[in-house]
C-alpha cells in the first residue's frame, strides 16, 4: 500500500488533512469557500455546486483531457471506488476543459456512473479554482473535497489525485463528522 503523508490542519474546530507529495497549483486552501459554478453535465442538464450545500459532500476531480492515460486511470479509479464515496454520502464530479459530447463518449467508454462536467466554453471554473494551465488551455490534475457547508475540506494534486486515496479518506472523515452532529 502506498505511503501517504498528511498534514493535519484545524479548520473551524475540525480536523482535516491536506494531502501530499505533489504541490498544489492553486491559491485556494483548506477552509476556503469553494467557488460556485454551474456547468453542463454528461448526464444531461447542468450541475450547480451550491445546490449541494447543506446536503452532501462533493468531490471535484479536475483532469486535463479525456481519452488520455492518466485521466482514464483516474476516472476508472473513481468508478471502482464509487460505492465507498456513495456510502460516505459524497457526490463525485469529474471536470475538464473537454466539450460535453467528447466527455459523454469518454464516460460511456469507461462505464462511469458519475457525471463529467464541461468547462469548455469559458474555462472560468478552472480559472476560479486556480487549476487552469493557460499555456495549454486545460486544467491541472487537482481534486477538491467540498464539505456540506461549501468549504474546501481537502485537496490533492498530480499522481496523488490519480490514486484518489486521500479523497476517499477525506469523504469518510466528513461522513463520520456529519454523523456525530
Amino acid at each position: 500500500m502506498k505511503s501517504l503523508w498528511m498534514i493535519p490542519l484545524i479548520v473551524s474546530g475540525t480536523l482535516f488533512a491536506q494531502g501530499g507529495k505533489s504541490p498544489l497549483p492553486t491559491n485556494l486552501k483548506v477552509g476556503d469557500m469553494a467557488p460556485d459554478f454551474t456547468l453542463p453535465s454528461t448526464q444531461g442538464g447542468t450541475v450547480t455546486l451550491s445546490s449541494f450545500r447543506g446536503k452532501q459532500t462533493v468531490v471535484l476531480a479536475f483532469f486535463p483531457a479525456a481519452f488520455t492515460g492518466g485521466c482514464t486511470k483516474e476516472m476508472q479509479t473513481y468508478q471502482l471506488g464509487i460505492d465507498k464515496f456513495k456510502n460516505s454520502g459524497a457526490a463525485i464530479f469529474g471536470i475538464s476543459e473537454d466539450n460535453t459530447p467528447s466527455q459523454k463518449v469518454f464516460a460511456q467508454q469507461l462505464g462511469l456512473q458519475f457525471p463529467l462536467l464541461s468547462d469548455f466554453a469559458t474555462r472560468q471554473v478552472a480559472r476560479e479554482y486556480g487549476v487552469l494551465d493557460p499555456q495549454h488551455g486545460w486544467a491541472n490534475r487537482v481534486t477538491f473535497v467540498i464539505d456540506k457547508d461549501g468549504r474546501i475540506a481537502y485537496m490533492e494534486a498530480g499522481k496523488d489525485a490519480v490514486e484518489i486515496v486521500g479523497a476517499g479518506q477525506a469523504c469518510s472523515r466528513l461522513a463520520h463528522k456529519n454523523a456525530g452532529q
